[in-house]
């Protein structure tokens, strides 16, 4: 089950001692933080939690499904999400 935004935001704003609010405005500010960096191609690492970055997906020749007809697919950008080693241990 997935946390919600809400759900996020409260927890973070009694982990931080603060308000929702702030705890929302502080939520905001890191994921423009994070979209600004990854549109330039910049990496931005959460030491022990994750890092996130832009990676390069070169041009190549797929398949539609439906009809089996052969497509190019042009060359582009995805983003590559790395659990840190604090996130790993906590999955385990």
């Amino acid at each position: 089950m997935a946390i919600s935004r809400s759900d996020l935001v409260s927890a973070l704003a009694e982990k931080a001692d603060t308000t929702k609010t702030t705890a929302d405005d502080v939520l905001s500010a890191l994921a423009d933080v994070l979209i600004d960096a990854v549109s330039k191609g910049e990496k931005v690492a959460i030491p022990g939690i994750l890092s996130v970055e832009r990676v390069s997906r070169a041009a190549r020749t797929g398949r539609n499904p439906a009809t089996g007809e052969t497509i190019d697919i042009p060359a582009g950008f995805g983003v590559k999400v790395s659990a840190g080693s604090k996130l790993k241990a906590a999955a385990k």
